[in-house]
């Protein structure tokens, strides 16, 4: 069969069984025929034969079946893409007519690390709500690990944060990346000047964000021995900032966090800018989540503004 052309069926979406799609997908998401059948409660010839028939309709083979599962071929990767459009199209067809229809209330709820700043999650809140007034937009600031927890536990649907590792129950979509410095104030000696070597501020006096701190500035700070001589402490990236403008001691803010408060010459960055720890900061939701429609109508609209970005 994979020898032959594809075949050219102008009436193909009128006579193909659109079932046939979605068990092509479980196939590959489960990874083999024995695996759907398993996860569908069905028999293995019946997921074979799905298979078989859609491969009859398109006239190319989809998929190879390995030792380990089955492997896609190329037409079998373009048909995946597909599939799946149309199962997102199909799941996302309630919510959008729920839209267009004007009815749509509830709430949606966010947790997000303090010290935020993305235009295109601001863009995405005002978009959202001139189209869907009647939606009550609830956002809780937190530590960045409480912000995965709190989604995990079904606190919140929808999180903006930091992670050091992967979890298997949460989406990740990268948002931005972050940038932190080290500042210090104006009435500090190290105002207007660069720092090369970190262990030559071992003794500053240091303004910590707690469990708010980002395990890269973490294990950067134990390295070169820094904020040994704690003068301050404030888990929200704005209070923090509050200190060291007041000379509590130096610390790390994220880059944009202190843009403005740089411009005022109220806070000066210490290291040079090659220096500084960058990371990637991730919208985020449960995997397989349940969501209502102003959540996903939510999410979708931040989704559309980030990927809109990455092809400008």
């Amino acid at each position: 069969m994979s020898d032959r052309a594809p075949l050219i069926d102008r009436k193909f979406a009128s006579r193909v069984d659109w079932n046939l799609m979605r068990t092509f997908v479980d196939i590959v998401r489960a990874g083999g025929i024995g695996a759907a059948a398993r996860q569908l409660n069905r028999q293995q010839p019946s997921i074979s034969a799905a298979l078989k028939r859609l491969e009859d309709h398109v006239g190319v083979t989809l998929l190879h079946r390995t030792p380990t599962g089955v492997e896609m071929t190329a037409a079998g990767r373009a048909m995946m893409t597909l599939c799946e459009d149309m199962l997102e199209s199909a799941r996302m067809m309630p919510h959008q007519i729920a839209q267009a229809t004007k009815r749509v209330e509830g709430i949606v709820r966010i947790q997000i690390v303090s010290g935020l700043v993305s235009p295109e999650f601001d863009e995405a809140i005002a978009s959202f709500h001139r189209r869907n007034p009647a939606i009550h937009i609830e956002i809780r600031v937190s530590p960045w690990r409480q912000v995965l927890d709190a989604l995990e536990q079904g606190e919140v649907e929808i999180g903006v944060g930091y992670d050091s590792s992967v979890r298997a129950s949460l989406l990740y979509e990268p948002l931005l990346v972050e940038r932190q410095q080290l500042y210090c104030s104006r009435h500090s000696p190290h105002f207007g000047h660069r720092v090369s070597r970190l262990n030559e501020l071992r003794d500053e006096r240091f303004v910590l964000t707690g469990d708010d701190e980002i395990e890269q500035i973490t294990h950067l700070r134990r390295r070169y021995r820094l904020g040994t001589r704690v003068s301050g402490l404030a888990e929200d990236i704005n209070e923090a900032r509050r200190l060291i403008v007041q000379g509590v001691g130096i610390g790390f803010l994220p880059v944009l966090a202190a843009e403005s408060d740089v411009a005022r010459e109220r806070l000066w960055p210490i290291l040079h800018a090659d220096s500084e720890p960058a990371y990637d900061i991730f919208l985020l939701a449960r995997s397989e989540p349940a969501r209502d429609t102003a959540t996903q109508l939510f999410w979708d609209e931040v989704i559309r503004r980030i990927r809109a970005r990455r092809t400008t």
